[in-house]
Parts: C-alpha cells; sequence; structure tokens
C-alpha cells in the first residue's frame, strides 16, 4: 500500500524522535540502524528511503534534540532554567534530556554537518536565553558573554556528575555546587556604599 506523502513524513519524524531519545541513552556508536529502525516500529530497510546515511540522521536527530530544549527554555526565566537543568530528575534521564551534555563529547568525532547541528543549536539556544536575561541597558555582548559561561559550566556539571556512579555522593555534589555557584552569578549585585559618603548618626 502506497504511503501518503504526510505519512511518510509523520513516519520520518518519528524516526527522528526516537533516534534522538536513544543516542542520547547510548549515545551514537551504541544504537545501530537496525536497532533503530526496530524501536521506532519500521524495517531496516527502510531507512535508506528516508536517509542518505546514518550521519545524516544523527544530524537531524541532534537538532531534534535541541529543540526539545530549547522549548522547555522558551518563555522559562533563567534562574528557574538553571534549577531545572541541574536537578537529579535531568541527570538521571539522559534519553529525555540535553543533547549537548548526553552527546557533546561524541559530537566532536562526528562528521561536520553533526558538529554544524550541533553549532546551530547551541547559537539558538544561548539567543533564546539572551534574550529573555537581557533587561533594557545591557549590553549584548555581556549579555551573550554571560549566557555562555553559565551553558557551558550547566553543561559540564551534568558530564561529571554523570561520569560518577548514580548512588555516589559525588554525582550530587556536583549539581549542588554548581548550581549555587551559577544562581549565585546571576543574583543582581549591590553596590557597596563608598566610607567617605556613609551618613553619620544624628
Amino acid at each position: 500500500m502506497k504511503v501518503s506523502k504526510a505519512q511518510a513524513q509523520a513516519n520520518r519524524a518519528h524516526v527522528v524522535e526516537t533516534a534522538s531519545q536513544l543516542f542520547r541513552e547510548r549515545g551514537f556508536d551504541g544504537v545501530g540502524v537496525a536497532d533503530l529502525m526496530a524501536a521506532a516500529g519500521f524495517t531496516h530497510g527502510g531507512f535508506y528511503k528516508q536517509f542518505g546515511s546514518k550521519a545524516d540522521l544523527i544530524a537531524e536527530s541532534t537538532a531534534c534534540g535541541i529543540g526539545q530544549t530549547i522549548a522547555l527554555a522558551d518563555g522559562v526565566d533563567p534562574k528557574e532554567f538553571v534549577k531545572q537543568y541541574l536537578s537529579r530528575a535531568h541527570r538521571d534521564h539522559r534519553a529525555v534530556g540535553c543533547t549537548m551534555a548526553a552527546l557533546g563529547g561524541d559530537a566532536a568525532r562526528q562528521p561536520e554537518s553533526v558538529r554544524a547541528a550541533f553549532a546551530d543549536g547551541i547559537e539558538n539556544l544561548v539567543a533564546d536565553l539572551s534574550q529573555q536575561s537581557s533587561s533594557p541597558g545591557t549590553d549584548p555582548d555581556q549579555a551573550r558573554a554571560r549566557i555562555l559561561d553559565t551553558l557551558a559550566h550547566a553543561v559540564g556539571a551534568i558530564v561529571l556528575s554523570r561520569a560518577c556512579p548514580d548512588d555516589s555522593p559525588l554525582a550530587e555534589e556536583i549539581l549542588v555546587v554548581c548550581r549555587e555557584a551559577i544562581l549565585g552569578s546571576m543574583a543582581p549585585r549591590t553596590t557597596a556604599t563608598a566610607p567617605g559618603r556613609r551618613r553619620r548618626a544624628g
């Protein structure tokens, strides 16, 4: 039976989303095409009707995964985003977590198309968070630098925490220390009153 164009597009999107979750859980090299298609409910032979290569699917699934993180961050206060990102729930559920934290190391060894998908996704997330955290008069370059620093700090914390055994106290300590450090850096800074300008008691 011939599949309609709309159904074919839906099938492709389903494969991409399934791949996005499996790659985050097992790594790019930990999932074969046959296993991936079976998990999506399709035959191995159908893969090459939809994708030119596994690298093409990796690039698309990367964009899909990072897009999900951007959607979660959209409209959310940056501090709240940091709290959710550096939570135990995020740390313990790789398959539905941040693609950058789950696959950033793998991406460095992938073709340029995959690394380009990561770069585009990072740019989009940084732009979204920068816009939400900026206020009138904020220097755009400074806002971008702060978000890049925060994002790198948060992603690194998840990577280090996941590298430890699940029941390791260090896994939790990394999350707590980095979360508090990032949130502390985002707190408004008060300007100290100069000693010579202190008001004297009457």
